[in-house]
């Protein structure tokens, strides 16, 4: 049998690449193009929940870009008290493979991809279904996805105001520290829910509730507003999808009937959003195949459960720059 060898990059080696806003945009905007264009294969997410999904639990993703040659299976665990011990909510791996082989290729350390990633979606989300001159961003949480949605949202508008929230007091001053340092810009720092959110055009909630709870008021979200809830645990009035013109999902499949966990559960599970009203998945958008925004009047939703393809092409793109500038160890496999 020929020899195998697998690309290694630790957490280490992911920080070392240092990838670009626009490197990371672009990777996960091809990802995007590609669902469009019915190039690439989404498996609904699985879950192993060991006690319970309050206290914690592992996301397993797997999918397959065709552009890229890849096929990928990502394990994320999601344990919300992991700030007690220092450590992220939030560590996984990311396997890549040859799909046309099975060979494995890879094996990357894949938080800093998960955080990434997700932020790429929020704001490629806001890119084709916020308005324009949006100037105000709410964010509601603080997590490392967190970090990413306003970095990445902020590269695209240059907000002039930019307020947060988180439950702990601790987390959202640091949060808003490290913003501020890395963005050269003021961030207001809120002590509740509605100071962070009304009146903003785009509004964030990345919320860690143990239990769906309606925090996250429907009047407070103004005409042309881009709403974007995606906590695993439900934060929304049940109302407040008849306010809007459009909703979009990043993945019926994930985001369908029967499904566990989500903004937008229950709004599914019975009946308030479906695939007949559904306005599109952000990939048809990307691609060109469906409309984005059309006007500035339009009130939209998207709601996103993560995709594996984005893991894929992100993971994809840190392969070949950490090839480029000699990043990362080669394993033995066979």
């Amino acid at each position: 049998m020929q020899e195998i060898w697998i690309d290694y990059l630790n957490a280490l080696d992911a920080k070392a690449l240092a990838l670009t806003n626009d490197e990371i945009l672009d990777a996960v905007s091809k990802a995007l193009d590609a669902q469009g264009r019915g190039e690439t294969v989404i498996e609904p997410r699985v879950h192993l929940v060991p006690e319970s999904s309050d206290k914690g639990h592992f996301n397993v993703l797997r999918g397959y870009v065709k552009a890229l040659n890849y096929a990928g299976v990502k394990v994320v665990g999601d344990f919300v008290d992991n700030y007690k011990v220092d450590l992220p909510s939030e560590l996984a791996v990311l396997n890549l493979f040859d799909p046309n082989t099975g060979v494995p290729k890879a094996i990357i350390d894949a938080t800093a991809i998960t955080d990434m990633r997700t932020g790429a979606v929020t704001a490629l989300g806001a890119k084709y279904l916020a308005r324009k001159n949006s100037k105000i961003l709410g964010h509601i949480g603080a997590r490392g996805t967190s970090y990413w949605n306003v970095r990445l949202l902020d590269h695209l508008f240059d907000f002039d105001e930019i307020r947060v929230h988180s439950r702990r007091p601790e987390s959202r001053d640091a949060f808003a520290k490290r913003l501020e340092a890395d963005l050269g810009k003021r961030i207001i720092v809120t002590d509740n829910w509605q100071d962070c959110l009304r009146g903003a055009d785009i509004m964030v909630e990345a919320s860690r509730l143990p239990e769906p709870a309606p925090l996250f008021k429907t009047e407070w979200v103004k005409k042309g507003a881009f709403v974007v809830p995606y906590g695993t645990m439900s934060a929304l009035e049940f109302d407040l999808t008849d306010i809007m013109d459009k909703v979009v999902v990043d993945d019926w499949g994930q985001c369908g009937p029967g499904k566990p966990f989500g903004a937008l559960r229950r709004h599914v599970d019975e009946g308030k959003v479906t695939a007949e009203n559904l306005h599109a998945e952000i990939g048809q958008i990307v691609c060109g195949m469906k409309p984005g925004r059309e006007s500035d009047e339009e009130t939209i939703l998207f709601w996103h459960r993560g995709l594996s393809t984005t893991d894929v092409a992100l993971g994809a793109a840190m392969v070949d720059k950490a090839r480029e500038m000699n990043i990362g160890q080669r394993l033995r496999f066979a």
